[in-house]
């Protein structure tokens, strides 16, 4: 993700992000999507938690937009039926949340591109929970590991299982020489306090 420019680290000129918090860091996991080993080894570390903690899956579903094509991708691999859900119910046509032939009573597992806070995440479980499957967990590619997150993972009793976290990814990023260690430590204060970080 380093690599594919996915993840972009910018501790000097910070992003501000849609919430309006300052953030040294920017996440488009969309920007994998265009190299082809990426994606593969994306789609497969995902499918591999899929198969590992939740064998009994039987429908895979996306969260609108940036986990519907890795989430169509793990469903591939998988055989499965694939689903996604849209942020809001659609406002022409059918009016629908959930997106797909969808059927209900099915063990669902969610796949996610990105968890922040978990709000918009944690949003597509409960729509899904409420159309009548059951989900087993949510896997995805990449969470910051905020505290407020697994809070409100917790509280939702759902688990969320990830192929990267971001303690982990400045380790490989300094090794790569994509941060500087000087940098290491604002990088981590940032992680600790988002909301009130300058």
């Amino acid at each position: 993700m380093l690599q594919s420019k996915a993840i972009k680290l910018e501790p000097a000129t910070p992003f501000t992000w849609a919430s309006g918090w300052k953030s040294p860091i920017y996440c488009d996991n969309r920007h994998t999507l265009g190299f082809p080993e990426i994606r593969t080894a994306i789609k497969n570390g995902l499918t591999d938690i899929v198969r590992r903690c939740y064998p009994e899956a039987e429908v895979i579903a996306g969260v609108a937009t940036g986990a519907i094509a890795q989430g169509a991708l793990v469903a591939d691999s998988m055989n499965l039926p694939f689903v996604y859900v849209r942020s809001s119910a659609k406002e022409h046509g059918l009016g629908n949340l959930i997106e797909g032939y969808f059927e209900a009573g099915k063990k669902t597992v969610v796949v996610e591109d990105l968890v922040s806070t978990g709000g918009s995440s944690l949003a597509a479980v409960e729509a899904i929970r409420n159309a009548g499957n059951p989900v087993l967990g949510m896997v995805a590619t990449f969470t910051y590991g905020f505290p407020l997150a697994e809070e409100n993972f917790r509280k939702a009793a759902c688990e969320l299982h990830t192929l990267i976290a971001y303690n982990e990814m400045l380790d490989v990023a300094l090794e790569m020489g994509y941060i500087r260690e000087e940098q290491l430590e604002l990088l981590e204060k940032w992680r600790e306090a988002p909301d009130r970080w300058k």
